[in-house]
C-alpha cells in the first residue's frame, strides 16, 4: 500500500448493493448514516444505474437501482451487509440517535462495547441491509 504522501490510498475494494428505490436508499445512506454522494449516473429514465458513496473518513461503496431480470449484481436488495469504522465512539452514539430519529430504519443492536475495545451499533436500512458501525480499525498490517 503506497502511503508516503500521508494520504489515505483510493479504495481499491468496493463493496456493491443493489436497490429496490436507490434515490430513496441514497438519501437515508448520506442523511442518516453519514455518507456523501461522489457520483450518480441515471438513464434516460431517471434510474439510477451507478452510484459511488464516499466514507468520510476513507472507502466507500457502489450502488444502483435493482434491475429485476437484468441484473448482475451479487447481491440484491436488502441481503447486503458491512462493517464500517467510526473513529470517534461519541459518533456511533450519534448514528443511533440519527436512526431512531429518521423512524424507518432499525436499530438492530443498541450501542455496546465489544471485549476487544470496540464501541458498535448495529442498524438495519429501510431496505433490510445490515451494517455495523464500530471503532475497531481491524488488524494493524504488516
Amino acid at each position: 500500500m503506497d502511503n508516503t504522501d500521508g494520504k489515505t490510498p483510493p479504495p481499491t475494494v468496493w463493496p456493491t448493493l443493489a436497490a429496490a428505490d436507490a434515490r430513496g436508499l441514497m438519501a437515508w445512506l448520506t442523511g442518516v448514516l453519514g455518507f456523501v454522494e461522489v457520483v450518480a449516473y441515471a438513464g434516460d429514465d431517471g434510474v439510477v444505474q451507478h452510484a459511488e458513496l464516499a466514507w468520510p473518513t476513507g472507502g466507500g461503496l457502489m450502488m444502483g437501482q435493482q434491475r429485476p431480470g437484468t441484473d448482475e449484481r451479487a447481491t440484491s436488495s436488502g441481503s447486503f451487509a458491512a462493517y464500517v469504522v467510526v473513529p470517534d465512539a461519541a459518533e456511533i452514539d450519534a448514528i443511533a440517535a440519527r436512526v431512531r430519529d429518521a423512524g424507518d430504519g432499525e436499530i438492530v443492536r443498541e450501542p455496546y462495547d465489544t471485549d476487544y475495545g470496540s464501541h458498535d451499533v448495529a442498524v438495519r436500512d429501510p431496505e433490510g441491509n445490515h451494517w455495523q458501525f464500530g471503532t475497531y480499525p481491524g488488524a494493524p498490517r504488516p
